[in-house]
């Protein structure tokens, strides 16, 4: 699905902190994503050129970020066949293996360091 758009896991990433986050600021984002500026850059200018995102400008940071239209409705897809994707995986893998991946992944997340 985002090879057919031209876009990669790293767009999807872009995507869906956003659709998340309201109004991040680059700064925010690069925190999120655990990315340099330079690595952003390339992806983010990508999505603003096909209207997937938007620049917005506040008071403390002229480059909040928000999805469009058609950017919000991108990131609903992606996150229905990712759904579909995990539900089938997990039908096939059983109970024991699922429970296992959510105990792995709540541990991870338990790990996180919070942005400053």
């Amino acid at each position: 699905m985002l090879e057919r758009r031209g876009l990669s896991r790293v767009h999807q990433r872009i995507v869906f902190f956003i659709a998340r986050y309201p109004n991040l600021s680059v700064k925010e984002l690069l925190a999120l994503l655990g990315v340099t500026k330079q690595a952003l850059n390339i992806p983010l200018r990508q999505l603003v050129e096909m209207h997937r995102v938007d620049s917005v400008a506040s008071e403390t940071d002229k480059r909040k970020r928000l999805l469009t239209d058609d950017g919000a409705r991108l990131e609903q897809s992606l996150r229905r066949e990712q759904v579909k994707l995990l539900e089938r995986v997990f039908a096939e893998a059983g109970e024991t293996a699922v429970n296992g991946w959510l105990a792995v992944n709540l541990a991870l997340g338990k790990t996180q360091v919070p942005a400053e």
